[in-house]
């Protein structure tokens, strides 16, 4: 896939690839958008340390697939 707005592969990047088992990775959103949010497409775990709630996402591939880009657009656009 040719890198454009909507699809960056950064090859050189010292943790590329930061999620295996992808063909096709999108760096576009190396920092996921919807950490913040409560509900994600992704798949997040959560752990508990020092009495609080903290939201994993080591195993989320769900901004990294680029066929995705459209919906997290979307749900950025939601607020």
């Amino acid at each position: 896939m040719e890198n454009s707005y909507r699809y960056f592969e950064n090859r050189e990047c010292k943790y590329f690839p930061c999620h295996e088992g992808q063909e096709e990775f999108n760096c576009l959103f190396c920092y996921c958008p919807l950490y913040s949010r409560e509900k994600c497409p992704g798949n997040p775990s959560y752990l508990e340390k020092s009495g609080k709630r903290i939201k994993v996402c080591s195993n989320c591939t769900f901004p990294h697939v680029p066929s995705n880009y459209d919906a997290v657009i979307e749900l950025l656009k939601e607020g």
